[in-house]
């Protein structure tokens, strides 16, 4: 099989070399694969670091490097339109996803004809106050949205490129990639993977402005899903 990862980072220079090593090692059976690194306009030395595995990986990893800032949501966006292959993995460059999880969602993907695999944190290793947001805000969004997912906003999933790019593009589609697959009639699962603590960096979102978006986000999604019929060809 074929896929690409996907990457982006956001002042991560102390986790970048490790997490690449980790993410290499994770994929050493597979022949076919392309590795996208986003640096989202950092401010420190992270594009050197991404720079220097493109100039010693040539032919597997290729740098997007955006001049401007522009959020999680549409650095994916971009690295999924610029990817080589249909099967995407994406993950978190802050090192707290595990790259050892990767085949194991891809073995479930591919032998179960889904169309997304997520990842479920059951054992999140972040402040209580994140945990306990996190935990409320799954829940609101699962009684409405009904994605059977306790945990979307687990960052490492498998999924289609082309499923991906019939949904409309918005500012915090990561977060409710479960909703619009199962929302727009596409087999999803989830399973438990590991995460681990952050070894350096802080964590670059708000509690309150992520509830404040959230909620906006939430009615975007349900409206989005609802009308369906008119995004997919």
């Amino acid at each position: 099989m074929s896929f690409t990862i996907i990457v982006p980072f956001y002042n991560e220079e102390e986790n970048i070399d490790k997490l690449f090593d980790e993410i290499l090692n994770s994929i050493k059976s597979y022949k076919s694969y392309q590795i996208l690194l986003i640096n989202d306009a950092s401010l420190d030395k992270t594009i050197d670091h991404l720079n220097k595995l493109e100039n010693n990986y040539p032919d597997i990893v290729k740098i997007i490097n955006n001049k401007i800032n522009i959020g999680q949501s549409y650095s994916l966006i971009k690295g999924i339109s610029l990817s080589k292959y249909d099967t995407i993995v994406t993950l978190d460059g802050d090192g707290q996803n595990n790259p050892a999880d990767i085949p194991k969602l891809l073995k479930e993907y591919i032998e179960g004809s889904y169309f997304l695999v997520g990842g479920l944190r059951l054992k999140r290793k972040d402040s209580n106050i994140k945990k306990l947001s996190s935990k409320l805000a799954n829940r609101i969004r699962n009684i409405i949205l009904k994605d059977d997912c306790v945990d979307t906003g687990c960052s490492l999933k498998v999924f289609s490129k082309k499923v991906f790019i019939k949904f409309p593009e918005f500012n915090g589609i990561h977060r409710f990639l479960p909703a619009l697959y199962r929302g727009f009639g596409y087999r999803t699962k989830f399973i438990e993977v590991d995460h681990r603590h952050r070894a350096f960096g802080k964590s670059k979102y708000g509690t309150i402005d992520r509830l404040i978006k959230g909620v906006i986000d939430l009615i975007r999604v349900y409206l989005i899903i609802k009308n369906s019929k008119k995004y997919v060809n």
